[in-house]
């Protein structure tokens, strides 16, 4: 009898673990962080970060608390777009280090428990990628690997583009190929030439770089550029419709002079995001161990990106990222702007999904300059207080801002492709500067002379080193916030968002038997008196301070009652229950 209930025993609590652990995957509370390996860290000297140098850094990730980190394109390219043009979508490009380090980055994150996830560019290769040299020519195999086209004739002879689509990059989205006698569409850079997702074996093909880099042992993607994947369909004669103008854009070369309403979220482009959630799930069966993930790059309409997240039959995208704050608040929003967008998200999820919150990347300016320097804890304390995954970008953590590039310094090529006069609103340099390791030479990112893009001039005061050593700074604040992730309650529980006042955001976190926490975020530069009590049910009669900013005259561990909280301007706390 004993032996059968000790049997009962164990078979109960394995049931009871493989439930928890179908319910929780590693992803749905994960800390995730996005490395541009350019300005990460160099190892070799030359100015310009790599491989080894993200090796060498790991340990940094681990002490932040970071669940895996997303890095910008390593493939090999012309660097025509900075790797976002790949040549070769299953090589290593020298400038990075070769496969073997990328298989010792790989070992040495297994070793640490951090994942790897690779930057996906399905959308388009390089005009140097075997696929198109092959296709320029006619090859049978590769010939409709692109989108070709041999142009409309006008009244007076010339031959002119199919259509008046902007590439994003600026002017005709269409670039004339003397040996094919054709144009081929490139949405982007004229160097990154558009795949063409109609052709099978180019489905197939792009399936089989997820497949080599998974069995290679990364923990999935963050596919790039997602909403361009599809164009409308070409009629029976092979044509496509103009476009509609934008009223509101005057310069016709501009990507914003018109409605991209044939070129960006056809609803073709979510079957294939589908197909692709499909493999790496075939993926997670031949391989076994943790899930593989995709992580979707969209700026798209909120029914579109909810889309994204799968159709109710077939699964999708477990992370289409989430840009409404970063998109949609600035310098000027106050508390109920932010609640909405919130909201926005969190109530209009499927059943069953996980939010996720992206406040800064590699395309956007740093949530320093966008949102104010002196809000850099209070949004880090939104995003790692909010319910599901977060993202941070390389930076955020020590509150790097953008740094001053001049137009003899710029090396972006959307910027580069402008003027003097526009260049600077459409660089993206300015929040890809190295990072700032400590307040040595070069702030630690390189032994060279020289950095690929400036640094910042601030960087003997804003590194890791200084900030380690002072109690609540931005990496101090980080740190605290992503041991308080760590809780049962902010991993598992449920989530109250509101606007307490104009000034003031509230995000309470609950969860039964555990102890409840409520962020508290003064938007602004007024004294505000909370009744918390008033704004949310079932706290104690006292509170614990958690977590203080530098902004705060409260130390942690103190005790306020809940009905007769002041926020000081500026200032973000985290208070818990007292138990």
């Amino acid at each position: 009898m004993w032996k059968f209930l000790k049997f009962l025993l164990i078979f109960t609590l394995f049931i009871a673990a493989a439930s928890e652990s179908a319910a929780n995957s590693w992803w749905e509370s994960a800390s995730f962080y996005q490395i541009y390996p350019r300005s990460f860290k160099d190892s070799d000297g030359d100015g310009v970060g790599d491989l080894n140098g993200i090796t060498e850094q790991l340990s940094y990730l681990k002490e932040i608390s970071i669940t895996a980190t997303w890095l910008s394109p390593i493939f090999t390219s012309p660097m025509a777009d900075f790797g976002y043009d790949v040549a070769n979508f299953t090589e290593i490009d020298p400038i990075f280090g070769t496969l073997e380090d990328f298989e010792q980055l790989l070992a040495k994150a297994k070793e640490l428990g951090v994942k790897i996830i690779l930057d996906f560019v399905p959308n388009h290769s390089s005009d140097e990628c075997e696929w198109f040299i092959k296709s320029a020519k006619s090859d049978p195999e590769y010939k409709d690997f692109y989108i070709w086209h041999p142009g409309k004739i006008s009244e007076n002879g010339t031959r002119l583009p199919p259509t008046n689509w902007i590439s994003v990059f600026r002017g005709s989205m269409w670039t004339w190929n003397d040996e094919r006698q054709a144009y081929y569409l490139h949405q982007f850079h004229v160097k990154q030439p558009d795949l063409n997702y109609n052709n099978p074996k180019v489905r197939e093909a792009m399936k089989d770089v997820l497949r080599y880099w998974v069995r290679k042992g990364v923990a999935g993607f963050r596919v790039d550029a997602v909403p361009h994947i599809y164009e409308v369909a070409a009629d029976a004669e092979g044509n496509w419709p103009d476009e509609p103008s934008n009223p509101s854009v005057a310069d016709p070369a501009d990507y914003g002079y018109l409605q991209h309403i044939y070129t960006t979220n056809q609803p073709e482009t979510l079957d294939v995001v589908y197909e692709f959630r499909q493999v790496l799930k075939e993926l997670d069966e031949e391989l076994g161990g943790d899930e593989h993930i995709l992580m979707t790059e969209a700026y798209s309409p909120l029914d579109v990106l909810m889309q994204y997240y799968g159709n109710g039959s077939t699964d999708g995208a477990q992370i289409p990222f989430n840009f409404v704050l970063l998109s949609n608040v600035n310098k000027n929003s106050n508390a109920y702007d932010y609640e909405q967008q919130i909201h926005d998200w969190l109530d209009n999820m499927p059943a069953g999904s996980v939010a996720n919150w992206v406040l800064g990347n590699h395309d956007q300016s740093r949530i320093g300059i966008r949102l104010g320097v002196d809000r850099m804890d209070l949004i880090n304390v939104l995003l790692k207080t909010l319910p599901g995954v977060s993202v941070s970008y390389q930076g955020e953590e020590i509150g790097m801002t953008d740094v001053s590039i001049s137009w003899e310094e710029t090396v972006d090529p959307q910027a580069c492709q402008s003027s003097i006069e526009e260049f600077e609103s459409l660089s993206r340099d300015p929040v890809r500067t190295p990072f700032q390791w400590n307040d040595g030479h070069k702030a630690g990112f390189t032994d060279s002379n020289t950095t690929w893009l400036p640094l910042a001039e601030d960087y003997k005061l804003v590194n890791v080193k200084r900030q380690r050593g002072i109690a609540n700074s931005h990496l101090n604040v980080y740190k605290q916030l992503q041991n308080l992730r760590a809780t049962k309650t902010m991993s598992d529980g449920e989530a109250e968002v509101k606007a307490i006042s104009e000034n003031v955001i509230g995000i309470k976190r609950f969860l039964s038997g555990e102890r409840t926490y409520v962020a508290l975020l003064n938007l602004n530069d007024d004294l505000e008196s909370i009744n918390l009590n008033d704004a949310f049910g079932d706290l104690t009669v006292e509170l614990e301070y958690i977590l203080v900013t530098d902004k705060s005259v409260r130390r942690k561990g103190d005790k306020i009652y809940a009905d007769s909280i002041v926020m000081l301007p500026k200032e973000a706390v985290v208070l818990g229950t007292i138990v």
